[in-house]
């Protein structure tokens, strides 16, 4: 193994993640005695520290070292595709189980605060790395991890017993937990979510802490870090940005444009108007984020065009609603048709807006509250709710 394979392997990565702040000294026993590689099949798909977007494939066979400094990067590997139907050698369709990126893998872990003697229920065990750390620094009979796909639990397993650990593997519905091993001082979920499971907080003590990525229908995910209490509920603020694959049994699902037009021409019964809100503005996964705390039930494609031209398209999920608004580079104003009983790009302007008048919050600022007559994002206080209701028929 050459020099800059091992400059680029554990001790690397060590050093850059003690060095961003994610491991910090009482997980770093645990990262020693985990390798990440046994924990990485032999073909993956790397993807970049800040986004979703995957890289070619690194088959290890071929390409043993590019595959080694890959692994021991600090950035997500894709492992299988559209829930394993996809076999070639190119990218399938939808990203279904990947090794996180370590740096987020170990901020979760520091935001679950895990103590010795603590016992843990994982949500999503994918290639088993995260079961490893936690039975590293646990004890393995003190960790629940629960994965839906067979194959993936499957392959999960095997790592885990090569590596030496056996925490109690569990294949099913992660919304329900594991009440046999409750209660829990934890429940860490590396699944994205849309609404928190009452089953994990039910499964939780009171004190005890819960950590899942948390997502709007319309986009823009952060982490969850909750603390439950004696009531049943659970409460706390967002931690940090997130992009996590989502949890099968809540996927977002999207009729197709056909289905909003009616085979009318253009523009299809809509209202043309005028807006200074640029499109281009509101892509970020912050904006996203917020439109999907205050436009409820909508999402959103896009349309392009040469020139850097493109059309934001925004939908209604019931297929009733949907908005249209063209960005051309350099213009001060945009054209907007909207259809329906919601007028879908007022409602943006008006998220956009209310964000403004509040200062322009961070994500830190927001929180979520999950309890058993529903859940609820807020805003510095869990008495000022952030999210406005889906409108009713």
């Amino acid at each position: 193994m050459t020099a800059r394979t091992e400059e680029a392997g554990p001790q690397g990565l060590a050093s850059a993640l003690v060095s961003a702040g994610a491991l910090t000294t009482d997980w770093l026993a645990a990262f020693q005695a985990v390798p990440r590689e046994l924990f990485v099949p032999d073909r993956i798909w790397p993807g970049i520290p800040d986004g979703t977007r995957q890289n070619d494939l690194v088959d290890r066979r071929k390409e043993p070292e590019t595959w080694f400094r890959q692994v021991y990067s600090d950035i997500p590997l894709t492992t299988h595709w559209d829930d394993g139907a996809h076999q070639g050698d190119g990218q399938g369709t939808t990203p279904s189980t990947s090794n996180s990126q370590p740096r987020m893998v170990f901020s979760m872990l520091a935001d679950l605060g895990t103590e010795p003697g603590h016992r843990v229920m994982e949500i999503g065990t994918g290639t088993g790395w995260n079961a490893a750390l936690l039975s590293a620094r646990l004890g393995a009979e003190q960790v629940v991890s629960i994965e839906y796909d067979p194959v993936a639990a499957a392959e999960a397993a095997e790592n885990l017993h090569r590596a030496g650990f056996d925490p109690k593997l569990i294949v099913g519905d992660g919304r329900l937990g594991f009440p046999e091993g409750a209660p829990y001082d934890g429940v860490i979920a590396t699944c994205g979510i849309g609404e928190l499971p009452q089953t994990w907080v039910e499964q939780v003590r009171p004190g005890g802490v819960i950590v899942s990525p948390w997502g709007t229908y319309y986009g823009g995910e952060y982490i969850a870090r909750l603390v439950v209490d004696e009531h049943g509920s659970a409460s706390g603020h967002f931690t940090r940005s997130s992009a996590f694959m989502r949890m099968r049994q809540q996927r977002r699902t999207q009729p197709p444009p056909s289905a909003y037009f009616g085979g009318q021409p253009w523009p299809a019964g809509g209202t043309e108007s005028r807006t200074t809100l640029s499109p281009y503005s509101i892509g970020g996964w912050l904006d996203q984020f917020v439109i999907g705390l205050r436009v409820p039930g909508a999402f959103w494609r896009t349309e392009e065009y040469d020139g850097g031209k493109y059309t934001l398209w925004t939908y209604s999920a019931d297929a009733e609603s949907w908005a249209s608004a063209d960005y051309v580079p350099g213009d001060s104003d945009f054209l907007v048709v909207q259809s329906g009983p919601r007028r879908l790009w007022d409602e943006i302007e008006a998220a956009i807006q209310w964000w403004t008048d509040s200062g322009k919050p961070n994500f830190s600022r927001f929180g979520l509250t999950a309890n058993p007559t529903g859940e609820y994002v807020w805003l510095d206080t869990p008495d000022n709710r952030a999210q406005v209701p889906l409108p009713t028929s």
